[in-house]
């Protein structure tokens, strides 16, 4: 295959060498770009519930659990669970891959409670006739979610350690054997530019830089061509099925056999020390659990008004 394509869009021409995640809960959008895979996230299903078109998912969420012998925050995060059920299944009629699927953020410092959310989620796809391999339990990439995700890897949940912003996440979540890491190089560049008042561009820019040294425009995708998957929203799907210039690509798997990389052992400590030695890091992956947090607070209160 030449690593130049010329092909009806940049969108089809990425396609030939990166698996497309579409990073929204919104059906239509993923039936338009028609990705591999697809993702969702507190954020997002907070979002689709208000829309009128899927506001009838949490309803039925809702009505199902009506009879339920659980009450207050117990029942509100039962039925959380089944609308991310009932969102992931409506996707995966849609996309022919995977699609991922969040624990709660608040369990991210706690291993033990992220393996038995995993499990029960994975229990509730099953339920309803989804083989377990069309799922990716998406979990907060601190060290205590590696270490859940490596026990969930080998009872064949596997999993999609998200928020990750530094080399120590991304060896701990290697060691532990996962099977897709999602560094969020969007927010990487947001950083540093509010930080320098600079604008990046292309292979300067510091989310590229970290992605290949272990988007939030174009052209940090790009510059990313080849990864194994690349997670974009809906507007960007958009751009890229609108252009037709030329793609290159930049990432292999010859290359990366190739690069001369020194092995660094991460242990407990070493992840929390390197992790603190990262400002960005530290304060995005934070940043992040808060926000998904904070969304899931959101839903919980909307289900509460509804009994």
């Amino acid at each position: 295959m030449s690593a130049t394509l010329t092909a009806t869009s940049q969108l089809d021409q990425l396609k030939q060498f990166t698996t497309v995640v579409a990073d929204t809960g919104d059906f239509e959008s993923i039936r338009k770009y028609a990705p591999q895979d697809a993702t969702t996230n507190p954020t997002l299903i907070f979002k689709a519930v208000q829309l009128p078109e899927y506001k009838p998912l949490l309803d039925k969420a809702i009505a199902d659990n009506r009879g339920s012998s659980l009450s207050g925050a117990s029942l509100h995060k039962k039925i959380i669970d089944d609308l991310l059920i009932a969102f992931g299944a409506e996707i995966l009629d849609i996309v022919p891959g995977r699609v991922s699927t969040e624990v709660d953020a608040r369990l991210s410092f706690d291993a033990e409670a992220t393996v038995q959310k995993a499990r029960y989620l994975i229990g509730l796809y099953e339920k309803v006739g989804i083989d377990r391999k069309r799922v990716l339990i998406k979990i907060a990439s601190t060290w205590e979610g590696a270490r859940a995700a490596e026990v969930c890897e080998k009872e064949g949940i596997h999993c999609n350690l998200t928020l990750m912003f530094s080399l120590a996440q991304a060896i701990a979540c290697a060691e532990a054997g996962v099977t897709l890491i999602s560094p969020f190089v969007g927010r990487i560049y947001d950083y540093y530019k509010k930080a320098t008042g600079k604008e990046y561009v292309g292979a300067e820019d510091p989310g590229v830089q970290s992605v290949q040294k272990i988007f939030r425009n174009v052209g940090e995708i790009l510059e990313l061509a080849g990864s194994d998957l690349l997670t974009i929203s809906p507007d960007l799907l958009g751009k890229l099925q609108e252009a037709e210039g030329e793609v290159t690509r930049k990432l292999s798997p010859e290359t990366a056999k190739s690069a001369n990389v020194e092995r660094i052992e991460v242990t407990e400590k070493v992840f929390r020390w390197m992790l603190n030695e990262e400002a960005m890091a530290t304060d995005k992956l934070a940043e992040g659990i808060r926000n998904f947090a904070a969304d899931i607070v959101r839903l919980e209160a909307m289900i509460a008004k509804a009994f």
